[in-house]
């Protein structure tokens, strides 16, 4: 596991962009699992500069991206698809076809969940998986349990975690409360894994989830177990390192 260390939260987009964008360059048909959420969204501004200047191009990529919200659908401003064209997807040359996410609309959850594991498999796996840390250890919307998700499954967001994504919705009972998301054994299955934290307010779980015990009550844990990992963060997420 290697940490880089950066200044704030624009450092550690540039440090993470960089590493999102020698994959693109060193292998231009690479499949990058995304993720959505707050940090990741100054890596992916970064990487749209890059394109504009003609330093990227993204039309051989295939991305998988970790989540989508069980009952949004793709043109409410909240789902995951929405955020991912609004950020990255809309604004590079990347072909629509080679972008997926879960089928957040798709009721039969057992359905959805197998129809993403196999078009994750059909990819060929992961290069480069692109991952954020929740404050109670979530990967993707993977929660606290007693076991670590193998594959892609339906869960039931934790209070915390809705409480957290309260901030992105007109009220508390607007958020969804399940999502699709992809599993521990998938996310572990790619070659390499990179960890975008920024805020003093996510110190104290990087220091459990990277430096206490691997355990599913701290998900993002058994990246611990990973070859290839490294943590992007800014110096308030380091604080108790």
């Amino acid at each position: 596991m290697k940490i880089v260390r950066a200044k704030d939260y624009e450092d550690m987009s540039r440090k993470a962009a960089n590493i999102l964008a020698a994959q693109v360059i060193m292998k231009p048909n690479c499949v990058l699992g995304l993720a959505t959420g707050s940090t990741p969204i100054g890596a992916y501004a970064q990487l749209v500069e890059r394109y504009n200047k003609g330093d990227l191009d993204f039309s051989e990529v295939t991305t998988v991206n970790l989540d989508e919200y069980r009952g949004l659908p793709r043109d409410n401003d909240q789902s995951y698809y929405y955020f991912m064209n609004d950020n990255l997807f809309g604004k590079v040359n990347i072909k629509p076809e080679r972008t997926f996410l879960p089928n957040g609309m798709e009721s039969d959850s057992e359905k959805a969940c197998r129809d993403y594991d196999r078009i994750i498999e059909q990819t060929g796996g992961v290069d480069l998986q692109l991952l954020g840390l929740g404050h109670n250890g979530h990967i993707g919307f993977n929660e606290p349990g007693d076991a670590f998700e193998l594959r892609t499954n339906c869960v039931n967001l934790t209070e915390s975690t809705i409480k957290a994504n309260q901030r992105f919705f007109a009220s508390i009972e607007d958020v969804p409360r399940q999502a699709y998301t992809m599993g521990i054994g998938t996310i572990m299955r790619a070659k390499k894994i990179l960890v975008v934290v920024s805020g003093e307010d996510k110190a104290q779980i990087i220091k459990e989830a990277f430096f206490g015990a691997i355990t599913p009550k701290v998900p993002a844990s058994v990246l611990q177990l990973h070859r290839n990992v490294t943590i992007v963060a800014d110096e308030a997420a380091l604080s108790l390192i």
